[in-house]
C-alpha cells in the first residue's frame, strides 16, 4: 500500500481543541498550503502570476543559497571570473 502524506496533528491528552487547531494552522502555513488554497480560489491572469513570482523570488533564492558548500562557492567564484 502506498504511503500518503497526511497533514494533521495528533491531539495530546488533555489538550484544548483550539490549541491543536493553532498547531495545525501553523503547520499548514509553513508548508504554504493555505497560501496556495487562497491563490487557487480565483483565476490568476498571466500578468498577475508573473508579478507574484517576481515578488516571491528573493525568498526562494535566500532559502536556496542559505547553505553553500565550499565546492559550490568555488564553482560560483570561477564562473563569475570567467564571465
Amino acid at each position: 500500500m502506498t504511503e500518503q502524506q497526511l497533514r494533521g496533528v495528533l491531539m495530546k491528552k488533555g489538550e484544548p481543541v483550539d490549541r491543536a487547531l493553532k498547531r495545525l494552522k501553523t503547520k499548514l502555513d509553513t508548508e504554504g498550503i493555505l497560501e496556495e488554497m487562497r491563490r487557487r480560489r480565483a483565476f490568476e491572469s498571466p500578468t498577475q502570476r508573473k508579478i507574484r513570482k517576481q515578488r516571491t523570488a528573493p525568498k526562494r533564492n535566500k532559502v536556496r543559497w542559505r547553505y553553500v558548500s565550499p565546492a559550490q562557492e568555488a564553482k560560483a567564484e570561477e564562473a563569475s571570473t570567467q564571465a
